[in-house]
């Protein structure tokens, strides 16, 4: 499989990043010895974390960087968060051409990181987005790795109902612009206006299109349609999730037209979800991480102090 590797040097004078990433190898998926790197940030309190693991996963087109404000008030918290790179983003490689990328591929990248190499267990899932698509997966494949879930502005979809004109409207333009600027993208997604710096750190993982065919692909793999490949696992992952008594939070934003009510299914149908304190973080956009990030620490937080 062909891939390509961002140069560290695009990573220089990230603004309010100071973790180093971390990195792990795992199989391509194509049949060959081929390898990927996937990269993570794992920050801690100093000497012995007093708290919970914290997985957070991020979706499209961001990065682990999109977890900054939620990583520090974590730590200082006692917590240790593990926040890695998809495949294709970030400082992980990234396979070309886009046809490398499928949805199961994505799943079996991130299961055989996560808990293959780093033997992951105990773990609190916070997920949005794609990081939703994925770890709602791996939490119903794999409950036994989990205490408990956070789902914000996400969703798992099994392409048996329309997905909305917000996203088609999303996957119509993620295919048919020119130049795919991911600050573009994320700063449309969010209340707050980023800096230029924030904006340079979102561009940072692509430094031409060439890199950025993981983020052109990723909208085609939502499924869409009930024969899409990746229908049939996501009924299965449903139907597992329908059964799984393990601790389940939602806590959507205000303001994000992609996944608004998207929350009502995960809250009525994983039992895990029931009599929780569901909650909506005002005045956050798709990207609440951005908007919103120590509120939704705070959230993360006290959900673990209560479960």
């Amino acid at each position: 499989m062909d891939s390509v590797r961002t140069p560290d040097e695009a990573f220089t004078d990230l603004p309010d990043f100071p973790w180093d990433p971390s990195y792990v190898e795992v199989a391509a998926g194509d049949g060959s010895a081929a390898t990927l790197r996937v990269a993570y940030i794992d920050a801690a309190p100093e000497g012995e974390p007093s708290g919970e693991t914290v997985l957070l996963l991020h979706g499209e087109p961001s990065w682990s960087f999109l977890y900054r404000h939620m990583i520090r008030p974590l730590v200082a918290e006692g917590h240790r968060c593990i926040a890695p790179d998809l495949v294709g983003f970030g400082r992980s490689d990234k396979p070309t051409p886009r046809t490398e990328y499928t949805y199961q591929r994505h799943v079996d990248w991130l299961r055989e990181a996560l808990f293959d190499r780093l033997d992951l267990t105990g773990l609190t899932l916070v997920c949005q987005d794609w990081g939703g698509l994925l770890g709602l997966r791996l939490l119903a494949e794999h409950p036994n790795r989990f205490r408990r879930a956070v789902a914000a502005n996400t969703f798992l979809p099994t392409g048996d109902k329309d997905p909305g004109k917000a996203f088609r409207n999303w996957r119509e333009f993620s295919q048919s612009v020119e130049t795919f600027s991911t600050s573009f993208i994320i700063d449309s997604g969010t209340t707050s206006e980023l800096s230029p710096e924030v904006r340079a750190a979102y561009d940072a993982p692509f430094p031409d299109e060439s890199y950025k065919e993981g983020a052109r692909q990723f909208p085609m793999l939502v499924p869409a349609t009930p024969d899409d490949p990746a229908a049939e696992p996501n009924r299965a992952a449903w139907a597992a999730l329908r059964t799984l008594d393990v601790p389940f939070l939602c806590a959507f934003s205000d303001e994000d037209p992609i996944t608004a009510g998207a929350d009502a299914p995960l809250r009525e149908q994983i039992p895990g979800a029931q009599g929780r304190p569901h909650t909506v973080i005002t005045g956050g956009g798709h990207f609440l991480q951005e908007d919103r990030g120590p509120e939704l620490a705070a959230v993360v937080s006290a959900f673990i102090t209560e479960t």
